[in-house]
């Protein structure tokens, strides 16, 4: 059975706090009919501090598409074998023992992914698969997981491992003024993670059952409009409120592996906004405790996109783990709306 080992996280040096988010809104917005609206919405996410791979003065400028996206892959490259290395020493594996790399990413492009890169300087072995995903945004580090643990079912005895790199930053659009973008600018962060999920031994969650879904109708809710200056992020004002129709199909995951989602040992889930946190709670009948690690996270690197999961549960392994066999839930939400779940034991013995 497969099993979710330590996740490695680094965030960048460059910290923004949220007084320093709100003045430079009032001061670059002043005239913007919505501005108290934008500012109430931005105190409201309970975001203390984000991290950036820039100065707050090159984040704010915007050199152009070709420029951001050359940084982004300088960034990736610096950043990504760091935590490749610490996670691959938890997980108490070599390059070489991989199997395949999931490589999940919605705020740059590269082609060959950053998984060729990653073949040719680390050390792992040319018959490596790479499975790069881009487009499933925060969805995208609970469906690394669940496609690693796919792989892993299908290859008894194989090792994938998992990396997130998000640079929110360099998304940052200046011209866009909607209340969904201005929000953005408050809520996003940059950080990268890494996890192995391995075939056999291992400690961490010991993944059983994981599932999809998608929300009919709701594609255009959270999306990228693509132009010659990059990424625009569009927020639509109901995303607040999946939470609503997702917490069946999270139940329904539990009850077809004979669980209780109200009655679990732990909860690792995306932290989109504490809307999504509190909702949660509510219809799934479970303490708003049960998100501490999902909330401190967005307290203290913001919205960091496919990483948010892995940097949850990195902070469930500092606080000692789970009991022996203890029962769990995994959950990333993105665009689609896409929900992308996983169930698990913990196993506190290799």
């Amino acid at each position: 059975m497969a099993t979710l080992c330590r996740p490695a996280v680094s965030v960048p040096q460059y910290v923004i706090t949220m007084e320093e988010t709100l003045a430079l809104a009032r001061s670059r917005h002043a005239g913007h009919p919505q501005l108290g609206l934008a500012l109430r919405l931005i105190e409201n996410t309970g975001v203390r501090t984000r991290r950036l791979v820039q100065p707050i003065a090159a984040t704010l400028a915007h050199p152009g598409f070709e420029e951001r996206n050359r940084l982004y892959a300088t960034e990736a490259k610096a950043r990504v074998p760091l935590v490749v290395r610490r996670a691959l020493e938890d997980s108490e594996l070599r390059a070489a023992d991989i199997d395949m790399i999931v490589y999940v990413s919605c705020t740059g492009f590269m082609m060959p992914s950053l998984t060729a890169w990653l073949i040719n300087t680390m050390g792992f072995r040319a018959d490596t698969r790479q499975l790069p995903i881009a487009q499933l945004g925060c969805a995208a580090g609970g469906a690394a997981i669940n496609r690693a643990h796919d792989f892993c079912t299908a290859h008894p005895g194989a090792n994938a491992l998992i990396v997130a790199c998000e640079f929110c930053s360099l998304c940052y659009q200046p011209t866009d003024l909607g209340i969904g973008s201005l929000l953005s600018n408050g809520l996003f962060g940059d950080g990268v993670a890494a996890a192995v999920v391995r075939g056999t031994g291992g400690h961490g969650i010991r993944l059983e059952r994981n599932g999809s879904y998608l929300i009919p109708g709701t594609e255009d809710w959270i999306a990228y409009d693509v132009s010659a200056t990059g990424f625009h992020f569009l927020l639509d004002k109901r995303v607040p409120g999946t939470m609503e129709p997702l917490a069946p199909a999270l139940r329904g995951l539990a009850d077809h592996h004979g669980w209780d989602a109200a009655d679990l040992d732990f909860y690792i889930v995306h932290a989109g906004g504490p809307r999504i946190l509190d909702d949660l709670s509510t219809f799934l009948h479970v303490k708003p405790e049960a998100f501490r690690h999902s909330r401190a996270t967005l307290t203290e690197y913001g919205n960091i996109a496919s990483a948010v999961v892995l940097d949850a549960l990195r902070r469930l392994f500092d606080e000692g783990g789970a009991a022996d066999q203890a029962r769990g839930l995994l959950a990333g939400f993105g665009p689609g709306i896409t929900a992308e779940m996983a169930l698990g034991h913990w196993s506190r013995t290799p």
